[in-house]
């Protein structure tokens, strides 16, 4: 006799995964599909553009095998399969009108709304995953060290002196190459305006929120396609430059003024530096009151004492207390006097 168990055992059977579910993850995963983050509705998506999805897939036929008996399927009829299985989601751009100084549209816009017609089209059509994306290891390891940087950060001021000093320069070295950086870009780009009236950005994609880590340090700037701005508005730009740097260079603080603030901000960096819950101990320590309770009579001994020692005569000099008083004083002296005479 067979036991029911094992009959149920075998007529349950894990439901395969479902092929364009991994297709899916492959092409989001894969790094030649060229894809941008945008805002849709309120939320960050991850969206690519449909004629680079055609020519993604017409490039990596081995992805096809992923799809077991639908490899013979076009792009077009793969993107649609997608759609229909809410893996994907067509989306459009939000701002449909070019913006003053511009020939045509962005390539991939910052803010996208849901498309009317859920199919797939190449022609200036997008289309946003719609599934979470598996986060790697490192990411995952990643998100443990927060917690712990959080702790280093906030122990900062019991660190050793040399330690501090390290991590001191090395904060100021960074920020202020950020400076000097965003400095020398804002230079060169007004220079280059207001003289040739090109637009030319060091560094174009250091401020963007979307760019990939080599986008981010992608030194020079790719050919500019806005309109040649107007010699007037050059003028203006320039004249407006030099009256700022005259205003900034009238009003800028003197050598003494400098050496303060100086001296200042170098006090506040010492006193960070030099902490340490030994001093800070011992400074609470010796702040506190010191209160005998057991004698308190001789603490009203004292005080009476004390006070009678503030108010004798002998401590008091004829220089503190006003001539006009001591006048009034006395001639009081002297009416009482002459009242008991009589």
């Amino acid at each position: 006799m067979k036991k029911p168990g094992g009959a149920e055992k075998k007529k349950k059977q894990a439901a395969p995964k479902d092929v364009f579910q991994v297709f899916a993850e492959k092409a989001r995963d894969h790094k030649d599909l060229v894809s941008r983050w945008a805002v849709l509705q309120e939320t960050r998506v991850e969206y690519f553009r449909g004629k680079d999805f055609v020519s993604f897939v017409r490039n990596h036929l081995e992805l096809k095998d992923i799809l077991e008996s639908d490899r013979s399927l076009e792009a077009e009829d793969i993107a649609n399969i997608l759609l229909k299985k809410n893996l994907l989601v067509r989306c459009d751009r939000v701002v449909k009108t070019v913006r003053p100084g511009k020939k045509k549209l962005s390539t991939f816009p910052a803010h996208l709304e849901i498309y009317h017609d859920q199919v797939f089209s190449e022609n200036d059509a997008f289309f946003a995953w719609t599934f979470v994306k598996r986060r790697p290891l490192w990411q995952t390891l990643l998100s443990f060290c927060w917690p712990v940087l959080t702790l280093a950060i906030c122990l900062f001021p019991v660190y050793p002196h040399q330690v501090k000093l390290l991590i001191l320069y090395s904060c100021a070295g960074l920020l202020l190459l950020i400076l000097c950086v965003l400095l020398l870009r804002g230079l060169v780009f007004g220079a280059l305006w207001i003289l040739l009236g090109k637009r030319f950005w060091l560094f174009p994609n250091i401020l963007a929120e979307e760019a990939t880590l080599k986008e981010l340090f992608q030194f020079w700037p790719q050919k500019d396609e806005g309109e040649r701005p107007k010699w007037t508005a050059r003028l203006f730009y320039a004249i407006a430059g030099v009256v700022l740097i005259s205003l900034l260079r009238h009003h800028a603080p003197d050598e003494a003024a400098r050496a303060r603030y100086q001296k200042r901000v170098s006090n506040i960096i010492d006193d960070v530096l030099e902490w340490s819950p030994s001093l800070a101990l011992s400074g609470m320590i010796e702040k506190q009151p010191v209160v005998n309770i057991t004698e308190p009579n001789d603490n009203v001994t004292d005080n009476k004492s004390s006070d009678e020692k503030l108010f004798s005569s002998g401590d008091l000099d004829d220089e503190t207390i006003p001539n006009e008083e001591v006048d009034e004083v006395t001639e009081t002296t002297e009416d009482s006097d002459h009242h008991q005479n009589i």
